[in-house]
């Protein structure tokens, strides 16, 4: 099972994730180039090689508008305003798409679905994972402030050195199309930080609210080390949190931060092959027989952004001779409570059933070809004494669309995947 294995003892940030998944690519330089092209506004992406400790890795610096906006955010000690040499030493920031101040611009959700919709170059998939991680924060924002996800402003996670760090996360992880994600409990840091509302204790209330149901720990370091968009960006991708597991590892990648410490500051990952085994999945299920197809179909599409792996409804007779639907959604352990959540907010049931399955999967990978009709994904699934491959349905009637064919066509071009 193709697995990555994320460790996070100095704390995660998108711009550190960002560098460390692009260190397992077989071309890094041409990931640079892709985001680049992929039309953020004003927008320079470059992957840097920079050593921590005398451990040599990749540092992802985004220019906007040709300049890479520096720290504000400071770690407050009784003595530090009387001692500047002081105050800078425990400047423990990382330098990353949280770093506070007032010179950030302010975006809402609204403005990101703009961006994303409007504006990326990239795939269904991604522009979907991006938003389901701003949706996270949104969601945080809007518990520690007290108010609608609809009046919440980005004030450090909105700018666009963070959408691209969002973006960049996102379609790393669809190029590397791991089977599982674990990830190491986190080190959150700890003291006071600076940000836009004022000075905050660590973790900051919407990472702490991100973080909820994950591991994390506060450590001896004074600062902030895990970002509210580090957060989200974990417990988007998350399978499950915890110790590294018995792995055959085939790259490592070291995603750091800007700033130095005692320990070297990056985030670590492993990606490599475990051995295949049934994982763990809960089914729950419902009866339906008073609800329209379109509400229906809105709440199998809110269940799945709930985490569920899988949705869908079987036609059933109930009682009185009434047609109804078996609603039943497939999930991991750490996503069921939320999904719970979902199935009773959208939709009219009064009661949930639970089962737990083993589940056997083949390993998957996606992988980009250059086709007749443009570039198109593939992808290979194998295990088992299986082997197959198809072609992305979503890039092949998108290049029908763009070619004024018809879907026939493109698949007689494309030719069979395997």
């Amino acid at each position: 099972m193709k697995t990555l294995y994320i460790e996070c003892k100095m704390g995660a940030a998108g711009d550190m994730l960002t560098a460390a998944l692009s260190e397992l690519l077989p071309d890094k330089d041409a990931f640079e180039k892709e985001m680049n092209a992929l039309g953020l506004p004003g927008i320079a992406f470059s992957l840097e090689k920079v050593s921590k400790c005398g451990i040599t890795g990749t540092h992802a610096a985004v220019l906007v508008n040709g300049e890479e906006e520096e720290s504000l955010d400071h770690h407050h000690h009784e003595h530090e305003h009387h001692h500047d040499h002081e105050h800078h030493e425990h400047e423990h920031e990382h330098h990353h798409e949280h770093e506070h101040g007032h010179t950030h611009s302010h975006s809402s959700l609204a403005d990101i679905r703009h961006i994303v919709n409007d504006h990326l170059a990239v795939s269904e998939k991604v522009k979907k994972d991006i938003l389901a991680v701003y949706e996270l924060i949104a969601q945080a924002e809007s518990h520690a402030h007290g108010m609608p996800v609809t009046q919440i402003h980005f004030h450090e996670v909105g700018t666009m050195d963070a959408v691209a760090d969002v973006t960049a996360v996102c379609l790393l992880m669809e190029k590397l199309s791991p089977d599982k994600v674990i990830v190491s409990p986190v080190h959150v840091g700890s003291g006071q930080v600076r940000c836009a509302h004022g000075i905050l204790p660590v973790p900051a209330p919407a990472t702490a609210h991100i973080l909820k149901g994950v591991p994390f720990y506060s450590g001896n370091v004074s600062g902030e080390l895990c970002t509210p968009t580090g957060a989200a960006l974990l417990k988007y991708f998350a399978d499950e949190f915890g110790s590294m597991p018995v792995m055959k590892v085939s790259a490592i990648g070291y995603g750091m931060g800007k700033k130095d410490f005692d320990a070297a500051n990056c985030v670590r990952i492993f990606l490599g092959d475990t051995e295949s085994e049934a994982e763990e999945v809960y089914e729950l299920s419902c009866n339906i027989d008073d609800m329209t197809g379109e509400k229906i179909a809105f709440a199998l599409e809110m269940i799945t952004r709930a985490g569920a792996l899988d949705v869908y409804t079987v036609p059933i007779g109930m009682k009185k001779n009434r047609p109804g639907i078996w609603l039943r959604a497939m999930c991991r352990e750490q996503q069921k409570e939320e999904v719970i959540r979902a199935m009773f907010a959208h939709t009219t049931t009064i009661g949930i059933r639970e089962q737990r399955f083993a589940r056997h999967v083949l390993r998957r990978e996606t992988e980009q070809v250059e086709t007749p009709v443009g570039t198109i994904r593939r992808k290979n699934v194998s295990g088992y004494g299986v082997k197959r491959s198809k072609w992305e349905y979503e890039d092949v009637a998108a290049a029908a669309r763009e070619k004024g064919i018809s879907l026939a066509e493109a698949e007689r071009l494309l030719g069979k995947a395997d």
